[in-house]
Order: C-alpha cells, then structure tokens, then sequence
C-alpha cells in the first residue's frame, strides 16, 4: 500500500474554538454592519480572514524567544535577524518594521512622490493605498490570463512585459521610482511569478534605469512554484531558488506574518548603501531605532527561526498541498474557482458563484457574508470593497474579478476542518439562487475602506 502524504509535524497545544448557532451568527454580523473586520474572535468558528500573522509557532521558535535580547540598540536578535536575511536573500541591508504595510511605508516615503507612475503586477491593497496616498498612481501590468478564472497558467501572477515596457517609454523621465513585483501575485488569486518572468523584468528596470522592488511576503511560496513547475529548477533547494529571484532585485519589503510564519514583523532589505541610509532616517522616525524597528528582540528571534523554517521544501509542500486538498473538495461540488489554486489560499469567483447579484451590490462580500452565517467561516473580499475607489472621481472601481479568499493559516488546521470548510462552501452553493439580492454602503473610509466599511443589507 502507498503511504499516505502526512504532516511533517505533530500538535504540542491546543485552543478552544466555539461552534456557534446560525441564531448567534445572524445577530453579531448584524451588529458588524455586515463586515467580517469587526467580528470579535470568538464569534469565529474558522478563521480564514488571512494568514497573515495568524500561524502556529514552532518549539524552536518560542524557545529563540526565551532568549531574545531586548537591548535599545545593537541587541543580538537584531544580528540574528541581519545573518537569517543575508542567507535567504542575499540582500546585505536590512531594516527592521513592525510589519510589511510599515516596510512599505518607510521605503515609499524615500522612492514616491505626488505624480509619480508604480507599475506592476497586481498591487495589494496596502501597497496601492501607500502609493495613492502619496498622490501617484499603481498601474496593474499583470498578464491577461490572470483576469480569466478558469484559464490554466502555471505563473498566472507575471508581469505583462509588453503592458510594462509601454508605460516604460512613455512615462516622463523619472516618474517611475521603481517597478513592484508580488511573490506570489495575492491580488490575482495567490498565483506564483516565474524565474524567467522575473530575470525579464529585472532586464526592464535596467534597460529603463529604475529600481526593481520585490514583495516578498510570500517568496517562499513562490520559490515553491518555481521548483515544481519551471525548468531546470527541480533539483534546486528553496533558498537556493529564493537568493536567485532576490538577485535580480534592488530591494524588496515583506509582511514576514505570511512566510516567516510568525505573529508581527517585518523588513526592508535593499543592495544599495545609500538607499538604505535614506530609508534609516523613515524607519526611525515611523518605527524605531534601525537595530529594532517596532519589534522586540524576541520577535526578532522568532522571525529569523522562521525564515528558515518557512523555507524547508517539506514544510512548503505540506502547506500547499493542504490548500490543494480544499480547492479539490470546493471544485469537485461545482464551485467555481480561481485556477491554478494559490499557494495560500483558494479564491472563489463569487461573480460566477452569485450571479443575479450585480457588481454595485458587492456580490463577493455577499458570498463571504454566506459562508460565514453557514458555518461561522470568516473570509475576505477582494473585489469591488477592496478596489476602493478611484481617488480622483470617487466613482467605485469594478476589477476583472470578484474573488472570496479563504487564507488557510499556516501549521493551524486540520484536514478535518479543511473538509468542514469544503462542506459550509458546497451548502451555500447549493443554495445559492435563493440569494437575490446583495448589500450597500453605510459608511466607509476615505482609502482602503473595506477594513472598516459598514454595510446593509438590500
């Protein structure tokens, strides 16, 4: 008999989760005006609203932080950090920040200026909000198989070289402080970016003399990819493959909370000294002295212990196999998906799955709301709320797709919950055409608002 894949880990703690009633559920996503954002925890039965900062430490990883050194500057955590970032990226500086969307904002306040052009592949929502709040534009060049759900592409998450190299030349000089690439592409359904793809953009800033930027909170994923579906990559180990897809890079920032698999932390990491230097001047206004950067010593600790976790090939392809087994569950129910599946997450196409809900009626968030009042699951919109609207005539922004993300957490659930989760979605789909109408906005923020919007119900 062949032997069944399993974990290459065993459960050390556990924590309580309640199953709530529908009763229950109807009252407090009311009492949210209709936004997952403001659930309490333990109104969540399973919590798939992202797996950022939401993963299961490891024993090695607590235990680094029994010995983290909290000294002001200069503590150990900080070299433990710098020598894991060295040998994983091989980018030589590196700031510390509490998180990824902080990483951002302190590179961003050194590179963009108001009338500035940001291209590249998919933009996330903090990464758009940073460059839009700074009066300059995000332009999507991501390749058009990525607006087609059901199109197979093994890096559906590339840059459109063709879409790059046109705003390229006719972008005024000095107006594209950089161009960003996602590894992997969230935005566009957790999709990977191809070695090839990569090295051809780098080619591209080089050409055009501007800064190639990497977001990097899911390059352990994306590596992943790289070695089981590019050539010539097989035989290579992840942080081989990761030093490669850094190496065609100026700098990148990273959310660590997704593939160093810890609860906070984040980082810049740049090649060029002086860069660096003018970020430092950011990082210690916006978040604290360059040797900690808003995080502890043994938040460091922890972080620089996940690096290398999050990149051993046993761990990756258990992860990503989990996901797997959920978008074949949701697929074999006739839910329609975003395909390939993504490294952390299954995305649903809630276009194809409501679709007497018009898009002025948020039929991705009506999904989530669904699933959520089925089984107690807590999902993510990323469509039309998470669009935003457009900053200078506030008419809403309608994306190509209109997706419900469901982030499997990292080293958290059981095979058993990924089948409750495939049940919950598989009886809101078959109950999906007594769902006629959807919902509308309150009240809502200025820019990123779907993390605080209040909904009604039509």
């Amino acid at each position: 008999m062949e032997l069944p894949f399993s974990e290459p880990y065993k459960i050390k703690m556990v924590e309580a989760i309640y199953r709530s009633t529908r009763e229950e559920r109807e009252r407090w996503i009311r009492d949210a005006s209709f936004n997952l954002f403001n659930l309490r925890s333990e109104q969540v039965y399973i919590d798939l609203l992202t797996d950022s900062g939401t993963g299961a430490m490891s024993d090695r990883q607590w235990s680094a932080i029994m010995t983290g050194d909290e000294s002001y500057a200069g503590a150990s955590s900080f070299y433990n950090l710098k020598d894991a970032i060295w040998d994983i990226t091989g980018f030589q500086y590196f700031l510390p920040t509490h998180q990824g969307r902080a990483a951002e904002n302190v590179l961003f306040s050194v590179l963009v200026k108001e009338g500035d052009i940001v291209p590249g592949n998919s933009h996330f929502d903090t990464t758009k909000g940073h460059i839009e709040f700074r009066k300059a534009k995000a332009v999507d060049c991501t390749i058009e198989a990525s607006k087609s759900p059901s199109v197979w592409h093994p890096f559906k998450g590339n840059v459109d070289t063709e879409k790059l190299e046109d705003v390229l030349k006719t972008t005024p000089a000095g107006k594209v402080p950089f161009i960003i690439v996602t590894v992997t592409n969230n935005t566009a359904g957790g999709q990977p970016v191809s070695m090839e793809n990569i090295r051809e953009v780098s080619a591209l800033a080089k050409k055009y003399g501007v800064k190639l930027i990497i977001d990097g909170a899911r390059f352990a994923e994306n590596a992943y990819f790289i070695k089981t579906r590019e050539k010539g990559y097989a035989g290579m180990e992840i942080t081989e493959i990761s030093r490669e897809m850094f190496s065609y890079a100026d700098g990148m920032t990273m959310s660590s909370k997704k593939d160093a698999i810890v609860n906070m932390g984040g980082f810049i990491a740049l090649r060029d000294e002086k860069l660096y230097r003018q970020a430092s001047t950011y990082n210690i206004i916006y978040e604290g002295f360059i040797t900690y950067g808003g995080m502890s010593g043994r938040d460091m600790n922890a972080l620089a212990q996940g690096l290398y976790e999050g990149t051993e090939f046993r761990y990756l392809e258990s992860r990503i196999k989990q996901v797997e087994y959920l978008g074949t569950m949701l697929k074999s129910a006739g839910i329609p998906l975003i395909e390939p599946f993504g490294g952390h997450a299954i995305f649903i196409d809630a276009k194809n799955f409501l679709t007497s809900i018009p898009r002025e009626e948020f039929p991705a968030q009506t999904l989530a709301v669904e699933l959520y009042l089925e089984g107690g699951i807590r999902t993510v919109e990323i469509g039309t709320l998470l669009a935003d609207r457009d900053p200078l005539t506030r008419e809403n922004r309608f994306p190509e797709l209109e997706m419900v993300r469901l982030a499997i957490p990292r080293r958290v659930y059981t095979y058993r919950h990924i089948e409750y989760i495939a049940a919950v979605a598989s009886n809101v789909f078959d109950r999906r055409h007594s769902i006629k109408s959807g919902l509308k906005i309150k009240r809502e923020a200025q820019i990123m608002r779907h993390f605080t919007v209040e909904l009604e119900r039509l």
